[in-house]
């Protein structure tokens, strides 16, 4: 059954710049304060889901939005903030641009989930706690998925240096820039803040307004937009005649959508005969974080209300998805031919080693866009890998493909691949 179709409200008048123009990731090792950071700079605690409330850890994408603000009469950097007063001299302040954040788990055995936030960021703000050695070994990882996803802005966040004293906080400063060296990231500031005590969010706000421009889009181009989260938002008990649609969130990563808009949806839903089947359905509504939009571009992450069958669409269940006009996808893949790039990683131990080759019958977790699915290495090698995929993929030719396999139980990652 599918969802009831409801009259759309009527374009609200937005702020264009309280509307979200950039995805921005945050990243880095588990429990150097990522969450505490996002929390710090859009008052949302990320951790929602039960099992991290208990565990004290992200597991899942986490996402909130804020929007920079400036005091017209304060000096920088003390004249940014994300309040509407300012602080020092009470005065209003002025919104300058809204950025979503995108909170990425840090655990090593959470590195797709990670994998998968990578694809919707625009730039990266790579966090490091000041009272640890670095690097640590997600650091390495979430910095390497950060590359492979193409990011080529960073900014460094040395927290928690509150915990330590100069001379270590300087220790730990020259060990970040050594780690950055001959990267993307060589030149990224590195600011010193206490995401707990709330020290140095002014500064951090200054160097996302100088640093992390509005990315340039087309929206000339076909959409395309990664679907990263589903949901039945239909209470239990709801009537039949109250239901609504499934809704898929993501972020647009090329053209616009507007209510009304019919769409594909790519791979789709598994038939009877096993085989995955695109999606047409109607944009019913388009909202961002609390606003609700006629028409929706790239920048920040999208909820699309959809006249789906919600059955279709809860629990998460048709992330990796596609989302697009009709005809107008990329093609689905159910095999795959990959220009092999391995990478360098770091164990918990700090031994460095390389998989220079990955053999036939070797299990490999892939990750591109928003989909993650098992392939099975078919025939391999050092510089072409081809395998069979346990769930297909809709993607472009020439997207990267994150590579995982199993390291002493773990899926950890080794490389990437240029689908051809």
């Amino acid at each position: 059954m599918a969802g009831k179709k409801k009259e759309h409200e009527a374009e609200v008048s937005v702020d264009p710049r309280e509307i979200s123009q950039m995805n921005i990731g945050m990243i880095g090792h588990v429990d150097h304060g990522k969450t505490t950071l996002t929390e710090a700079l859009t008052g949302k605690f990320t951790d929602e889901h039960s099992e991290e409330l208990k565990r004290g850890i992200s597991i899942r994408l986490g996402y909130a939005d804020f929007t920079i603000r400036k005091c017209p009469k304060c000096d920088v950097p003390q004249a940014y903030t994300t309040l509407s007063v300012c602080f020092y001299c009470s005065s209003q302040t002025e919104p300058i641009k809204t950025a979503s954040i995108v909170d990425c788990p840090g655990h090593e055995t959470l590195m797709a989930t990670t994998l998968t936030g990578a694809a919707l960021m625009d730039y990266a703000i790579l966090v490091i706690a000041a009272n640890e050695p670095c690097p640590k070994p997600q650091t390495v990882e979430h910095f390497m998925a950060a590359e492979i996803a193409g990011i080529e802005k960073f900014i460094v966040v040395q927290n928690k240096i509150d915990l330590v004293d100069e001379e270590q906080a300087r220790e730990n400063y020259r060990q970040i820039k050594e780690f950055l060296k001959g990267t993307k990231a060589e030149n990224a500031p590195i600011i010193p803040v206490s995401a707990q005590l709330r020290v140095n969010i002014d500064v951090l706000l200054y160097a996302i307004d100088r640093e992390f421009p509005a990315p340039k889009r087309d929206l000339t181009k076909s959409p395309l937009m990664y679907v990263a989260r589903s949901f039945d938002v239909n209470k239990p008990g709801t009537s039949i005649e109250k239901l609504v649609g499934g809704v898929l969130g993501g972020s647009i990563m090329q053209g616009k959508l507007k209510v009304g808009d019919e769409i594909e949806i790519r791979p789709g839903i598994r038939g009877e005969d096993e085989k995955y089947h695109p999606v047409i359905t109607e944009i019913t509504s388009l909202m961002q974080g609390n606003k609700r939009l006629e028409e929706a571009t790239p920048g920040g992450l999208v909820a699309i209300g959809t006249l789906l069958d919600p059955a279709f669409t809860k629990a998460d269940a048709m992330v990796g998805n596609i989302i697009g006009h009709v005809n107008e996808l990329p093609p689905v893949y159910y095999d795959v031919v990959l220009e092999y790039h391995p990478l360098e990683r770091i164990l918990e131990s700090g031994e460095k080693f390389k998989v220079e080759r990955i053999t036939p019958g070797t299990p490999l977790l892939m990750n591109v866009g928003t989909a993650r699915t098992v392939g099975v290495c078919m025939k391999g090698g050092s510089d072409t890998i081809e395998a069979k995929l346990k769930l297909p993929i809709c993607a472009q030719p020439g997207s990267k493909i994150a590579l995982s396999m199993q390291i002493n139980g773990r899926w950890r990652l080794v490389g990437y691949g240029v689908l051809k």
